[in-house]
């Protein structure tokens, strides 16, 4: 499963209805984040609605030996796994990854876009030039599985590494998928990154101005984490993904522990039928984040599960009428799988 694109999503019903998605027999525990948004300092930035003074900035970050000769999008997801991998405690004084298990931590990540400014830039320099005026240095760039692969190498990791490029739902589908990976034993921890630069050609297709935005979540095995006495966020627990909106977010949420504290609405107010409580967008701050939104959606939640003791948060993406699906994925603060 190395260097892998995931195109497709896991169990869509074909009758469009929603149907659980099979869980790890394992539980799987968040125990680190990180983000890369101009103007925000880290993922707490995100609960609160203050601009800190010295908040990320891409002009001054994203320099150095470790960025050269790399897409924006990987220079982004590169940031945001340091953060979250040093968050987790995995990483020694000198930023290496420390302890004897880089061989099985996989890397996921999710992004729809990160490859299409290299890719079309290339294609232009073809057309014009043909294959002579290309550059080898950047040829790894158009691949859609460079961010993973920049950030295996970056810390030595030698588990799966993979790409989900799948809409939407691609932020969520890339958490269970890395949840997948852990309970079927392939690696005991997984660096689950979403990411989408700001670029010229993404501003085009979007028919807007595209943000800056990476989010990494660390997640391992609770017996792994347990091992080397981690801190945990939260639990993954349920995940659906079905063809319509109001039944997918029902299916998960009828599983929760607890009623839902809050709802990671992904630029939908709720789902018809749902009940109200507290609800937050991060598209109405960061704007149109693609496959990177539902990794952001599950650190904050995560985030808000440790911070305000909430038993449980739902994070949902897709559904609207341009989507070919939706996901749902409950965070809790026990494991519920």
């Amino acid at each position: 499963m190395t260097a892998a694109e995931v195109t497709g999503g896991p169990d869509v019903s074909p009758a469009g209805s929603a149907v659980p998605v099979g869980t790890a027999p394992n539980a799987t525990v968040v125990t680190g984040v990180g983000l890369a948004v101009p103007g925000l300092r880290s993922v707490r930035d995100l609960l609160t609605d203050r601009l800190p003074a010295d908040g990320f900035d891409p002009a001054t970050a994203l320099k150095g030996r470790e960025m050269r000769n790399k897409d924006r999008a990987s220079r982004l997801a590169l940031y945001a796994a340091e953060q979250a991998l040093g968050d987790a405690g995995l990483l020694d004084e000198k930023g290496h990854f420390q302890g004897a298990t880089a061989h099985v931590t996989a890397v996921v990540a999710s992004s729809n876009l990160g490859s299409l400014q290299t890719v079309c830039e290339f294609t232009d320099t073809i057309a014009r030039d043909s294959v002579t005026g290309l550059s080898p240095l950047g040829l790894p760039q158009t691949s859609s599985n460079v961010v993973a692969g920049w950030v295996a190498i970056r810390y030595g990791l030698r588990g799966p590494n993979l790409t989900v490029c799948n809409g939407a739902t691609s932020g969520l589908d890339a958490l269970h998928w890395a949840r997948n990976l852990i309970g079927a034993g392939r690696c005991r921890r997984a660096v689950v990154l979403g990411v989408e630069p700001a670029t010229e050609h993404a501003d085009k297709l979007l028919g807007g101005t595209a943000p800056d935005v990476a989010c990494a979540v660390v997640l391992e095995s609770a017996a792994e984490a347990a091992a080397r006495r981690a801190g945990v966020y939260a639990h993954l627990s349920a995940y659906t993904r079905g063809a319509e909106l109001a039944s997918t977010v029902a299916v998960t949420e009828s599983q929760a522990p607890a009623p839902v504290g809050l709802r990671l609405t992904g630029g939908l107010a709720r789902p018809p039928g749902a009940p109200a409580g507290q609800s937050l967008d991060l598209t109405a701050r960061l704007g149109e984040c693609s496959g990177a939104l539902g990794v952001l959606q599950a650190a904050v939640g995560a985030l808000h599960i440790r911070t305000h003791g909430t038993e449980a948060v739902l994070a949902f993406t897709g559904g609207a009428d341009t989507d070919d699906a939706a996901a749902a994925l409950l965070l809790t603060n026990e494991n519920n799988e």
